[in-house]
């Protein structure tokens, strides 16, 4: 793993992985909404209103899988001293926040004709919004200490103790009476939706994925960027 610390060889890397991420992004996002808006048939119940489920689901999974990169990240950084695990924890943070506000305001919109309000203080919302907070508050003490090695530090020791709110998000439809359907998906038996629709909501989970992983790449290589700029202005005489 240390193997990997070296920034010019994650950088040959990241730079044979990227192009073909960003590529097939590009490819794919249109495939997955015309797949999504227009072949999948309406829904018997909520007619084409549930399309947003498309747009909803795959950013609320991808908003949980991010914050496990954090955390994953934040841990190697602590216990391991891996630079490039913290760039990694740091460039992700911003995706994974855009990613859970993206989840909350489609639920909310698919909320309001649903169930008539745009937003009710059951489990499966609130933990939610807890993890969006999570995501801000980790973004926010990174940068809340004069000496970057102490924000990098708090901000990971705050990121491992919200890894507990990501099984409530995932559980809470079972665990509580919520208002939020329960797990239609992921769910022991089997998946509850027909295929025509549960297929274009993995595609379009896997075109958020590539998004992801493209878009991290970038941010990476960027702070990678700006440390080794911030160190040559050190060096510098003054």
């Amino acid at each position: 793993m240390h193997a990997y610390a070296n920034p010019l060889r994650f950088q040959k890397i990241a730079e044979a992985i990227r192009p073909w991420t960003t590529v097939l992004f590009l490819f794919c996002f249109p495939v997955a909404l015309f797949w999504a808006l227009v072949l999948a048939p309406a829904d018997y119940q909520q007619s084409d209103a549930y399309r947003i489920m498309f747009v909803h689901v795959p950013a609320a999974w991808m908003s949980m899988f991010t914050y496990m990169i954090v955390a994953t990240g934040s841990a190697v950084a602590l216990i391991w001293r891996h630079p490039l695990a913290e760039i990694a924890a740091r460039a992700a943070a911003p995706v994974g926040a855009c990613f859970t506000a993206i989840a909350l305001v489609t639920g909310s919109i698919w909320g309001q004709p649903m169930w008539g309000t745009w937003w009710v203080w059951d489990a499966r919302l609130t933990s939610v919004l807890i993890l969006f907070f999570l995501y801000l508050g980790y973004i926010a003490l990174y940068d809340a200490f004069d000496d970057p090695t102490r924000g990098a530090r708090a901000a990971s020791i705050l990121a491992l103790v919200g890894v507990v709110n990501i099984p409530i998000v995932k559980f809470s439809v079972d665990w509580w009476n919520t208002l939020h359907q329960p797990a239609s998906v992921l769910r022991m038996g089997g998946p509850a939706m027909h295929p025509s629709m549960l297929w274009p909501l993995l595609f379009m989970a896997v075109v958020f994925k590539l998004y992801l992983v493209s878009v991290l790449l970038v941010r990476i290589r960027a702070e990678l960027a700006e440390r080794r700029a911030a160190a040559l202005r050190r060096s510098e005489p003054a």
